[in-house]
């Protein structure tokens, strides 16, 4: 075979492997990309506060539908929420009442805009991919976010998890993200400027999809874990991410996780943990377990909109908080206990 049919099979190899392998190398490229990024960036602002300890609430235990009205009628200034799905009655009920009082703003996703499409303050993101988020800024000061979508679902049947901050930055964040996707832009945008904050002397950070390359960012956390890995998530699918996690309960870490049964598909991490003996269960709620959070050494919690997925990651509006506080890592073990007690095999 003479030389240059050589090198036009070998070429041809080389593209079929690139191309089988795509994900994994784009994943990779993206990795150097942000690591190459920091490197030319000067420190990170880091900026600190004190103020109240954070609320943490998980549905159905607790009433999140009645503790959202109650932080939506303290507004005083403005609300500016952005909710996947907006299904309860009361809560449109409040943001049109407040609307008339101060500065309301509503952005939500075009599969549920017809839930809402009678108040006069909503917008809309018309494309294919999800606009994602469950938060609200209330008067540049505090911050509802978590997986809840205040639905009757989300709030009575389904396994939810909210934290509300009362901080200036992390609402600063939150309100460049909202401004940015009010005014059109979705899936895509600047990424966030300062997202390191110092809470009463916990550290916090705060991050969106796709521009902030969330999925990086639970990897390097995965990465740090030295004793444990609890998570509950709805749609773990996200490989990169599921090899961090492999590597860690390699290294002798303590992993267990309960995913949501109704995503038992041919991408999910859960049959590569359970064929690699890492302790994994099925959820066992009749409706979702609709969690998408990791406990990492029971002192930090990732949590948000965000679930592990290649989408999540790469196409949706999504927002990810990651909190380095033992007390709220405590509140956050509590639900998984409760979830891991009612899970199966």
């Amino acid at each position: 075979m003479k030389l240059k049919s050589k090198l036009k099979i070998i070429a041809a190899l080389l593209v079929i492997l690139i191309i089988l392998n795509w994900g994994t190398i784009s994943d990779i490229w993206k990795t150097g990309r942000e690591r190459a990024a920091k490197s030319a960036e000067p420190p990170p602002k880091i900026n600190q506060e004190k103020t109240v300890a954070p609320n943490v609430y998980f549905c159905p235990v607790d009433d999140c539908e009645g503790e959202l009205i109650a932080w939506l009628d303290a507004a005083e200034q403005y609300i500016h929420c952005a909710f996947f799905e907006l299904g309860l009655e009361k809560v449109r009920e409040k943001l049109l009442e407040k609307s008339s009082q101060i500065d309301v703003k509503l952005i939500t996703d075009s599969d549920y805009y017809d839930e809402v499409e009678e108040l006069p303050f909503v917008r809309q993101d018309n494309r294919s991919a999800f606009m994602h988020n469950k938060f609200c800024v209330l008067d540049g000061k505090a911050v509802w976010t978590g997986s809840f979508n205040p639905t009757e679902r989300g709030a009575y049947y389904n396994n939810n998890n909210v934290v509300f901050y009362q901080s200036q930055f992390l609402a600063a964040n939150y309100e460049a993200e909202f401004q940015e996707m009010w005014n059109g832009t979705f899936g895509k945008g600047a990424r966030t400027a300062e997202p390191y904050t110092i809470i009463n002397g916990k550290n916090i950070s705060s991050w969106f999809c796709p521009e902030d390359w969330c999925a990086n960012k639970v990897i390097y956390e995965l990465q740090d874990a030295d004793s444990s890995i609890h998570f509950m998530t709805f749609s773990f699918t996200h490989d990169e991410i599921g090899k961090a996690v492999l590597e860690r309960a390699a290294a002798g870490v303590d992993v267990k996780g309960v995913f949501e049964k109704s995503q038992n598909n041919a991408y999910t991490e859960y049959t590569v943990f359970k064929e690699a003996g890492i302790d994994v269960r099925w959820d066992g709620n009749k409706a979702n377990m609709h969690h998408k959070v990791f406990i990492i050494d029971n002192s930090t919690v990732v949590t948000g909109s965000f679930n592990p997925t290649n989408n999540a990651d790469t196409k949706n509006d999504e927002n990810l908080l990651i909190i380095h506080d033992p007390e709220v890592a405590a509140k956050f073990l509590e639900e998984w206990e409760r979830v891991w007690a009612a899970a199966v095999e």
